[in-house]
């Protein structure tokens, strides 16, 4: 499956200030959203795309702050860049603290701004890789029978075959073909490469 495009949510009140983010955005080429408010943009948002949201600390209802808590409650993988004419040193540090990418006070350098939503949306996508990639291991792992997960258990631990043999009362053998099963079920060619995936497999379980 290829990976959704990228969106970038303008987040504020000011329809002057949103139109002028707009055309900065679009002239380099990114798909955008104009949003008046949070809970706009929580109509509006897609958390299966690379997304960015430009956003303002004030906002009508709820505001900029309140709207990133309740997004990393929510986990969504949307990265965030405020932008703010009332920025202050400790609402920075609150915002940075709870992920945000930057924290720029009106009026900002354009390519700046360009450049911290690049990397916003860089750091989306690769949450978004990261969540295909546990899912499908957790799909990988539930396929696994009780025992080859003990089995799998003791290779995360780097124990051979004989070592593993002896704690499960297996044969050698029997321990050989269920590490073969786990390497096909897992679509690895190798014991590093089914060491590596069994190690996040079980992060991934485990987390």
């Amino acid at each position: 499956m290829s990976e959704a495009s990228p969106i970038i949510y303008i987040v504020d009140d000011d329809p002057a200030v949103r139109d002028a983010m707009a055309f900065l955005v679009g002239s380099v080429g990114y798909s955008h959203r104009l949003c008046a408010s949070a809970q706009e943009l929580l109509r509006a948002l897609d958390d299966s795309r690379p997304s960015c949201l430009v956003l303002d600390v004030r906002l009508p209802g709820l505001s900029g702050l309140e709207l990133q808590r309740d997004l990393a409650e929510r986990r969504s993988p949307a990265r965030i860049v405020f932008v703010s004419g009332h920025g202050d040193i400790p609402k920075a540090v609150r915002a940075i603290q709870l992920g945000a990418v930057d924290f720029l006070e009106k009026p900002f350098d354009d390519q700046l701004l360009l450049d911290r939503i690049g990397e916003a949306l860089a750091a989306s996508a690769e949450e978004l890789r990261r969540r295909a990639s546990r899912a499908s291991l957790e799909r990988r792992l539930s396929g696994l029978t009780e025992r080859e997960r003990d089995v799998l258990r003791l290779v995360i631990l780097g124990k051979t075959s004989k070592v593993i043999a002896s704690a499960l009362d297996i044969s050698v053998k029997t321990v050989e073909n269920h590490r073969h099963n786990i390497m096909t079920k897992a679509g690895v060619a190798s014991v590093a490469q089914l060491i590596a995936w069994a190690t996040e497999a079980d992060g991934s379980a485990s987390g």
